[in-house]
């Protein structure tokens, strides 16, 4: 036996170190090759992926779809917005394991884009670790759900243990602050428009009415990114006019999509590189905006039937598979004959109808995008930054120097926490300031 473990040994060396070679021959190759100008047309030939939907079917949780819990009551119009229809408790998991927080559930009367009474639902979980002196703080907690279909919502999902962005409580939980996490996309997933809004103002009033959770006097921030974020802007700036009672503290977000036009043209056509990526928000965009606006977004009309394939696929996904199905498929390369697709009129007035930038904010704000961005370009937001500037926002706003959509979330992350922790426990928001230096990137950089 002694004999043997130093050639097992010396093989395994001499595997790892070949690996090693042959990795870093890969590498400096890589970084030897040319920035391509497009991916072959066969990029992205993957088999159909499964969904999360069906996979979520196989679970001893229902799904939203399947649980009567969800079910709209026969009075839903006359009920207010924010008034509780139901609630429940529940139990929060991570990766199937029980996490030791109180969770529980409240399916609310809100208002969809149309002005009609809608139901959806949102999920409160206040952890163990007591709090004294003042009442409890609250981060309404917005996750980038941007999925085609309801068993990817924050409700289901705490559930089941796959809420994507579990780790983001961790130093909130560790102070003992509570949080509402809305399905602010509804149970009809129209990611993108504006009454995301109307649903976290209307989850924070629901998660006020219930007096047992003892949060109806607590201070208030929004926190998101990316999809999350754009929750929290739609939120912030609807407050004063469509839920003045609801008194918010603060607001942090990054990778904030704003100009819906501006997206349009850049993540609609063909990019190079990581930035050809970016194509499937065209879909989950037009598959979500459908739903809301089936009229004027009809897929017969604007996409041949490959097209129409792709978008009906993406029913039952959440991000990620939706992802996966939409990257390096612009959805330019896909239209009906004659048909100008997104860039269609009709198209482009429902993008401005429900782009953010309408209203400023009445509270401080912290927000931030990164220097190369390859889903949310700096130059698209940049101007609802300056407007929200010259208008006298409360505003905070920094170039992050990070490059690339994910890393900037993680990036962001710590010094959201630290500024929303403050002003929950009474600490001023600090001075004004707008850092937004230009980026060193070539003008016409993809992500720039």
């Amino acid at each position: 036996m002694s004999t043997r473990k130093p050639v097992v040994s010396q093989r395994l060396l001499l595997i790892l170190t070949i690996a090693t070679l042959l990795i870093g021959l890969g590498a400096s190759t890589a970084l030897a090759a040319p920035f391509p100008r497009t991916f072959p047309p066969n990029q992205n030939q993957l088999p159909e992926l499964p969904k999360e939907r069906d996979i979520y079917r196989a679970l001893p949780i229902k799904t939203p779809a399947a649980d009567r819990w969800y079910d709209d009551p026969t009075d839903l119009a006359e009920l207010k917005p924010g008034q509780i229809i139901r609630s429940r408790v529940v139990q929060t998991r991570l990766l199937g394991i029980p996490v030791p927080v109180f969770s529980k559930q409240l399916l609310f009367r809100s208002t969809d884009v149309h002005g009609n009474a809608i139901a959806t639902a949102t999920t409160v979980i206040v952890p163990g670790i007591p709090w004294v002196g003042s009442p409890r703080p609250v981060i309404s907690f917005q996750e980038a759900i941007d999925a085609a279909d309801s068993s990817c919502n924050p409700s289901h999902t705490l559930q089941t243990g796959t809420f994507k962005e579990i780790a983001l409580l961790q130093y909130w939980v560790a102070q003992g602050f509570a949080f509402n996490i809305p399905d602010f996309d509804g149970k009809n997933n129209t990611w993108l428009t504006r009454d995301e809004g109307h649903m976290v103002l209307d989850s924070l009033r629901a998660m006020k009415n219930d007096t047992s959770l003892n949060l109806s006097k607590s201070a208030i921030g929004l926190y998101g990114f990316s999809g999350g974020a754009l929750g929290s802007i739609q939120a912030a700036e609807l407050r004063k006019s469509y839920a003045p009672d609801v008194k918010i503290n603060a607001a942090a977000f990054g990778g904030a999509p704003t100009d819906f036009v501006a997206l349009s043209k850049y993540a609609g056509v063909r990019r190079p590189g990581v930035t050809g990526a970016n194509s499937f928000t065209m879909w989950l965009g037009m598959a979500s905006l459908a739903k809301a606006y089936p009229r004027e977004i009809d897929p017969k009309r604007l996409l041949n039937v490959a097209g129409q394939r792709i978008l009906a696929d993406l029913a039952g996904r959440c991000v990620y598979s939706a992802a996966l199905t939409g990257m390096y498929r612009p959805i330019n390369e896909y239209y009906a004959p004659g048909s100008k697709g997104i860039n269609d009129p009709a198209v482009q007035r429902i993008l401005r109808l429900n782009s953010p930038g309408k209203q400023v904010p009445d509270f401080p704000l912290l927000w931030w995008n990164g220097v190369w961005d390859e889903l949310i370009p700096t130059e698209t937001i940049l101007p609802v930054v300056n407007d929200y500037w010259r208008r006298g926002a409360d505003l905070r706003y920094y170039t992050m120097p990070v490059p690339e959509h994910g890393a900037n979330a993680v990036a962001g992350w710590p010094p959201a926490v630290a500024w929303l922790s403050a002003i929950l426990r009474g600490v001023g928001p600090g001075p004004k300031f707008k850092f937004d230096y230009p980026s060193p990137l070539p003008p016409g950089f993809p992500g720039r």
